[in-house]
């Protein structure tokens, strides 16, 4: 093992990656800080230019890092649209973002975790245990990372490794305030259908974003993932995130009965 533990976190430009990468810096970790654009990487971290898409970036970024004490598989999009008009390849580009691109990481850097018996933490949400209308493309992939943590989990164990899955609610970062297709963009009949609940939604979630919790708390539970004797197998991050993870314990119609009250008012 390096002197210094080594953890590479992706994408580290901005919101829970940035944070991340910022706080274990400050904490004495060798920080490899991937992002997509050269000179986005936090100071006093070690720049790794790569996406997540592409396998041969991943593998060359690879080669130049031979030790590595902890993965933050954290790099990821949001698609939001409702499923009836949602193209199939923005549903494939969602997956491939969130979910493959996380896998590809995680196979080209696992030979240097199994040496070190390293830690892996991969960037959930509740949305991989609360599915939202209109949120139906970003929740399939956090919903499909849960099953990658469960796997994972188990698979891993053998050499040593613990894996843990961080599951934040309403975060401060930039992922919902990246451009996003609306429902005027799609066919006529979509803004027809869907339009009225569409923009109720919007409005919600602009309300809650003013209370949005410090994408610094996500990291901290991500460090204690890396740092404790016991790490938890999940970590739920904030307020909503613990609500709406006791929401879905209800049955399924009266959890549904309650969300279309709270989003809509009906």
């Amino acid at each position: 093992m390096a002197i210094r533990p080594r953890v590479l976190v992706t994408g580290a430009s901005t919101g829970i990656g940035r944070a991340t990468a910022e706080l274990l810096r400050d904490r004495g970790w060798e920080v490899f800080a991937s992002v997509r654009q050269a000179g986005e990487a936090p100071d006093g971290t070690i720049e790794v230019v790569f996406d997540v898409t592409d396998a041969e970036g991943i593998r060359h970024a690879a080669g130049r890092i031979d030790e590595l004490d902890a993965l933050v598989d954290n790099a990821g999009i949001a698609i939001a649209a409702p499923l009836e008009f949602l193209p199939p390849d923005e549903l494939t580009r969602q997956l491939d973002v969130n979910v493959v691109g996380q896998l590809r990481v995680l196979q080209a850097f696992l030979p240097a975790l199994r040496r070190s018996r390293g830690r892996v933490v991969l960037m959930g949400s509740i949305g991989g245990k609360s599915a939202l209308p209109f949120m139906g493309p970003y929740a399939m992939s956090k919903f499909a990372l849960e099953a990658m943590a469960d796997a994972l989990r188990m698979e891993l164990a053998p050499f040593g490794m613990h894996v843990s899955i961080v599951q934040p609610g309403t975060i401060a970062t930039p992922i919902w305030t990246k451009p996003q297709r609306t429902v005027d963009e799609f066919p006529p009949e979509a803004a027809e259908l869907y339009g009225e609940r569409v923009e109720k939604f919007r409005r919600l979630a602009a309300e809650r974003a003013g209370n949005a919790v410090p994408a610094l708390e996500v990291a901290k539970a991500v460090e204690h993932a890396l740092t404790s004797t016991k790490p938890k197998t999940r970590y739920l991050v904030g307020p909503d995130a613990k609500r709406r993870a006791r929401v879905e314990r209800l049955p399924d119609r009266l959890r549904d009965k309650l969300l279309t009250r709270f989003l809509f008012g009906s």
